[in-house]
């Protein structure tokens, strides 16, 4: 069964930078799909970034701005977050799936999110 728990969200300031760890345990890690949702307060969920083998995939808000990574040989998927606005406050949620997917629906598995508020 594949855990996922994230970590490095916090309170910055818009146009400043944050790192999201997520550490996934489970036999699946290499060829699951990761991805990274975001739930702002009476919103759904909204798909941010996804890492499958050697692609990635943004939403369109933050294209250019965010960067997914993962280290195979750590178990663990980065989001590199810059140039933040206070529109990207919200809870960020790591997700694994089988395949690559934008819908949070086709999620197998999410961790228990990291709180990101970014202050005008």
């Amino acid at each position: 069964q594949v855990q996922l728990v994230e970590s490095g969200g916090g309170l910055v300031q818009a146009g400043g930078s944050l790192r999201l760890s997520c550490a996934v345990s489970g036999p699946t890690f290499t060829g699951s799909a990761i991805s990274w949702f975001r739930q702002a307060p009476g919103k759904e969920r909204e798909f941010v970034a996804g890492s499958r083998w050697s692609s990635t995939y943004y939403g369109d808000s933050v294209q250019d701005r965010f960067t997914i990574s993962r280290d195979n040989a750590k178990n663990t998927v980065y989001l590199q977050m810059n140039s933040l606005k206070p529109e990207d406050t919200g809870v960020y949620l790591c997700a694994e799936s089988p395949m690559m997917t934008r819908r949070a629906t086709d999620i197998r598995t999410w961790g228990q999110g990291t709180q990101v508020t970014v202050s005008s």
